[in-house]
């Protein structure tokens, strides 16, 4: 991604401009409201006026932009029967044409097409959620922290941004408890970040931790949470966790077509069947949204994706054809 979400945004897409995706809602921008320093909530409603499809916090939706990109971007507001869909989105000064474009063409009145919500970053039922944000990962977090607040649900949010303008929702967070909520501003702390194994080791050992935030506080924060139980502890990436695999020399084969595809070196599988013609389904192109996770019916992958817990990769039956690999000589897709 530019920068979150949802996801999420992505880089720009290497394969041809997309085609028509199934499922795919006509939405026009109704509304934008500055949040922080570079930060805008852009509200989407159906031109048609009809409801849109429900989610649940931690959901993501595709905005499909006029010059062919897609991005990725979290739903900020809880909603169970939404009329419209709310994204928060910060402009990247190393922007690659998502987040710059929203910032500079588009405007109230705009139609476009967007995505129904998906989510790969779902909010744990029954237990006690502490959510660690850092920038712009505010917007799923937030999402969450609005609906634990109104279940009376236990939870604590801890957010950290560089500076006190750059800070999302500043006004509103500043009225919690600091029991509920607690701010870290770099510039006001001498520099440091804020300390996660601090936070990490004042966390009950039953609840549930979330972050999403760069990725080199979600690296830092897998790291200070490696001895936590690894279905307590949920990230979410909106940059590429890992280099996509493009090591080649081996085949693809479709199960259900009995087409088969050599994959070569500097080649990933999206590439070489979407170059093919084969009906693909896909989005980020980074192992971020899960748009094209398709079943592995036999072959061993290599995965590089954000979205799998590391029991999903460790099953090797279902596997992200964005940026996977394959350890074996053959991998059998169900496609």
């Amino acid at each position: 991604m530019d920068t979150l979400t949802a996801p999420s945004q992505t880089t720009s897409s290497a394969l041809a401009p997309e085609k028509p995706a199934p499922g795919l809602i006509d939405a026009r921008l109704t509304e934008i409201v500055p949040v922080a320093r570079d930060t805008n909530l852009y509200t989407f409603r159906r031109v048609d006026g009809a409801p849109l499809p429900a989610y649940k916090p931690g959901a993501h939706i595709d905005l499909h932009l006029p010059n062919g990109m897609i991005r990725q971007f979290s739903l900020c507001v809880p909603n169970t029967d939404p009329e419209s869909y709310v994204v928060g989105i910060k402009l990247d000064p190393a922007s690659r044409g998502g987040s710059r474009y929203i910032f500079d063409e588009m405007r109230v009145g705009h139609e476009i097409k967007i995505s129904v919500p998906r989510n790969n970053f779902p909010l744990v039922e029954n237990a006690e959620v502490v959510l660690v944000a850092g920038g712009i990962g505010i917007t799923p977090l937030w999402c969450m922290a609005q609906e634990l607040a109104a279940q009376n649900r236990p939870w604590k949010l801890y957010y950290s941004c560089r500076t006190r303008d750059e800070m999302a929702f500043l006004d509103t967070l500043q009225k919690f408890a600091p029991e509920s909520v607690q701010l870290h501003f770099d510039d006001e702390a001498g520099g440091k970040f804020l300390d996660l194994a601090a936070v990490i080791a004042a966390t009950p050992q039953d609840a549930h931790l979330y972050c999403c935030g760069p990725k080199a506080m979600l690296t830092a924060f897998e790291a200070a949470a490696a001895s936590r139980p690894h279905g307590q502890v949920h990230v979410e990436y909106f940059t590429a966790k890992a280099e996509a695999a493009t090591a080649g020399g081996f085949w693809v084969e479709l199960a259900r077509s009995g087409e088969e595809y050599y994959i070569p070196e500097g080649k990933k599988i999206l590439e070489v069947l979407f170059d093919a013609g084969v009906d693909v389904d896909y989005s980020c192109e980074l192992g971020i949204c899960g748009e094209c996770v398709t079943r592995v019916i036999s072959g061993i992958p290599d995965h590089r994706d954000a979205v799998l817990s590391e029991e999903e990769q460790a099953a090797n039956d279902k596997v992200m054809i964005c940026c996977c690999g394959c350890k074996t000589e053959r991998l059998v897709l169900d496609m």
